[in-house]
């Protein structure tokens, strides 16, 4: 039996990697969102025997801890993590910065990231489990900042917990709601240049569909993966992750 948390699991990615986990008889998932119906919808479809739902912010520290607990008290351990919700907002210039927005952002995308799993290692670390986390390929561009520390911070992850690896993967520009939101709310806020790729990517009908990466994801999550690996960033389509794509 594996036992594995994901985030953001109500939709997009999160919701393609849930499915995916859930394929094989022998995974559990404890999925994690903010709106309680599409959780439901999961219970449902696969029963409560294998999944177990929590609709909360990740960002605060009592859904961090309920989220460990009721892992164990369903099932018994924590094999690994999947990182993935995250927000967009805000989009906009670094002088126009709005602190509120900035920390909020961050501590949705980083801060409950590091809390999740500063929680969950003890359990991590008996099981010799994985963390999976959600970057973004704009984290090396200088526009994604949270995504950036996120990718530090798999590097010092894997270099202080020598019995669980991690690895952080960006998902390359997915057709899911957040493209929607930059092309029809945050687009004003960015170049023309920046605005148009993604406007492009959409027109030409090269947005990646959510299973792609998200078989990825899963099957990092899932079968584990080899040591050359840990600590890494990496895109979703270089060729180390090849064998995962499957």
């Amino acid at each position: 039996m594996t036992v594995v948390i994901v985030t953001g699991a109500s939709r997009g990615i999160g919701k393609a990697i849930t499915d995916i986990l859930l394929n094989d008889p022998s995974t559990k998932v404890l999925a994690v969102a903010r709106n309680e119906d599409p959780l439901t919808n999961l219970k449902i479809k696969y029963g409560e025997d294998r999944v177990a739902t929590l609709a909360g912010d990740v960002s605060q520290e009592n859904t961090v801890k309920e989220i460990i607990e009721l892992a164990i008290s369903r099932f018994g351990s924590i094999d690994a993590i999947v990182a993935n919700a995250g927000v967009l907002n805000p989009v906009d210039k670094v002088e126009n910065a709005n602190l509120t927005e900035w920390k909020e952002l961050f501590n949705i995308n980083f801060f409950s990231i590091v809390s999740l799993v500063a929680n969950a290692l003890p359990h991590l670390r008996n099981s010799k489990g994985r963390v999976v986390l959600v970057s973004s390929g704009a984290s090396t561009k200088g526009y994604v900042t949270s995504k950036a520390a996120l990718n530090h911070y798999a590097i010092q992850l894997s270099s202080e917990e020598k019995d669980i690896s991690v690895i952080s993967v960006a998902p390359g520009v997915v057709d899911t709601q957040m493209q929607i939101d930059i092309r029809e709310k945050f687009g004003k806020n960015m170049t023309p240049e920046a605005l148009k790729r993604f406007t492009d990517l959409k027109s030409n009908h090269e947005l990646l569909d959510p299973i792609v990466p998200a078989t990825i994801y899963a099957n990092l999550a899932s079968k584990g993966f080899d040591k050359e690996l840990n600590g890494k960033y990496l895109r979703y389509n270089d060729p180390l992750l090849e064998s995962y794509s499957v």
